[in-house]
């Protein structure tokens, strides 16, 4: 069984908050594959489904963030699992946004949810070895921006990038089912930079086609045409003879 966690804070005023784009991560796979109805159950909204023949759960704590180990650890202590049970998905500062990461272990980096399910997993298994899925929404800068820039909404302009990357990852989901990492990272990747490619395309000027070069024969009738508008007598006969230097034979 696989425990698939995403991270965010409770409430309709924080659903659009950059930190909170776990949460909708997890919702977009609840919504593109066969899960249960959410439930209220270990401090947390859960849900139950099968992907690739695997029993998953998806987990959104419902604690704030700040105290997302406690929910986790009393799943992990109930269904009796491990470290390489549990994935966790959440925000990340240092990758650019719409870039998707996975690892098991390393650093918190920070991330005070993050930290709370470090301390709980180290009590409980002895281990912070679960695996990892960062999702990038860029930096703001300056470190003491950083608390309102997590807590801000995402622009109208995000919802481009946010989309291709929620339905991408939702869609391959069974990568990370299958421990293929490297798998659901490519094809959200390829998914992205044909999302780009698209926008690029559409935003280059669509260049004019040349004139068509006329051929020679098109040219000689257009001036044989033309010579044979030419009067043959009279006074304007007189004085295109005068200007071409034509001679009276």
């Amino acid at each position: 069984m696989l425990l698939i966690t995403g991270l965010g804070n409770p409430g309709a005023q924080y659903a659009r908050n950059r930190h909170n784009i776990g949460f909708m991560a997890v919702d977009e796979i609840h919504a593109r594959h066969r899960f249960s109805p959410w439930s209220k159950k270990f401090q947390a909204l859960i849900s139950e489904g099968m992907i690739d023949g695997e029993k998953v759960l998806l987990f959104k704590p419902q604690t704030f963030m700040n105290l997302s180990g406690q929910a986790v650890g009393e799943a992990m202590r109930f269904f009796k699992l491990s470290a390489s049970d549990l994935v966790v998905i959440y925000d990340e500062l240092d990758l650019p946004p719409a870039k998707l990461r996975i690892k098991a272990g390393g650093s918190a980096n920070g991330h005070n949810g993050i930290k709370s399910i470090d301390a709980h997993m180290q009590g409980l298994l002895g281990s912070r070895d679960y695996r990892r899925l960062r999702l990038g929404i860029g930096h703001p800068g300056a470190k003491e921006l950083v608390h309102h820039y997590v807590l801000g909404d995402f622009a109208k302009a995000d919802n481009e990038w946010l989309e291709v990357l929620f339905t991408a990852l939702a869609d391959n989901i069974a990568y990370l089912v299958k421990r293929d990492d490297n798998g659901l990272m490519n094809k959200v990747a390829l998914a992205l930079a044909g999302k780009t490619a698209n926008q690029e395309n559409k935003a280059a000027p669509t260049a004019k086609a040349a004139p068509k070069a006329q051929s020679h024969i098109r040219q000689a009738r257009q001036h044989h045409t033309m010579a044979a508008k030419l009067p043959a007598s009279g006074p304007m006969a007189d004085m295109l003879a005068k200007l071409f230097g034509k001679k009276d034979s």
